[in-house]
């Protein structure tokens, strides 16, 4: 039996692509949401505890550390995930580039849905269930990404069911509790 404890500061969060296109298959994309998980954790900003990339969305278990608000951290991350999966898209002259075309007052292109989806996990019981849910979204019928959960690479699955450390970021949520 799994013990509840309450949590500090850590959150589940959902980013979806703009009108669920699939912008994250290209590994490159996938690889700049990599790096800037990489940068938040460099820079004290968070601990990722948890992770999945999909080809139109991403799941992250996080704990934002202080002085920092998630707030802020949240739309940094999309803000820079943004930008440079655009600037890859116009480098590689991509048909993707029209599918995120929105022409607002603010910007000419947008890539992810506004309000991201994200609520606190307040113990270990809710933090565990989201952290199964993670690992297991490539294996959903819709998706196929894998025919097991480690062998997804775009995920943390390996970290914790293989004590694998491809992912230099990650901490594991027991060492957060």
């Amino acid at each position: 039996m799994v013990s509840i404890r309450k949590t500090s500061d850590v959150y589940f969060f959902t980013a979806t692509n703009l009108k669920w296109i699939k912008l994250l298959e290209d590994d490159e994309h996938k690889n700049i949401i990599i790096n800037s998980l990489q940068f938040l954790s460099a820079n004290k900003r968070v601990k990722v505890l948890a992770f999945v990339i999909m080809p139109n969305h991403i799941h992250l278990i996080w704990q934002v550390l202080a002085p920092h608000k998630n707030a802020d951290v949240q739309r940094d991350f999309l803000k820079y995930t943004a930008q440079q999966i655009k600037f890859n898209l116009i480098k590689k002259d991509s048909v993707l580039l029209d599918d995120i075309v929105v022409n607002a007052k603010d910007r000419r292109y947008q890539l992810w849905e506004r309000n991201p989806h994200w609520f606190e996990l307040d113990n270990t019981k809710t933090l565990l269930q989201k952290l199964n849910y993670i690992h297991n979204n490539p294996l959903h019928e819709k998706w196929l990404l894998a025919s097991c959960a480690e062998d997804y690479l775009y995920s943390s699955a390996q970290f914790y069911k293989l004590e694998n450390h491809n992912f230099d970021f990650l901490v594991h949520y027991i060492d957060v509790m």
